[in-house]
């Protein structure tokens, strides 16, 4: 979707491994996933991650962006 909407061009993104090729041929730059799946990435306004192992740290990461934070 962020790919179509042209969102993606001149920017660093993580998705899963599969989405590298369209990731790339939408201008962007390809961020590497670790072998869990578990790394999000931030550039800007814009959180990616490569999978649901993600999901806390793209949450957190995403709230952080906001300008909150998640407390235990």
């Amino acid at each position: 979707v962020l790919a179509a909407a042209g969102v993606l061009e001149g920017r660093s993104c993580t998705a899963y491994p599969a989405l590298k090729p369209d990731i790339t041929r939408a201008g962007a730059k390809w961020v590497e996933v670790n072998e869990t799946f578990s790394n999000a990435y931030v550039e800007g306004n814009l959180v990616t991650s490569p999978a649901w192992p993600a999901h806390p740290e793209w949450m957190r990461k995403f709230i952080e962006l906001l300008g909150s934070r998640i407390e235990a």
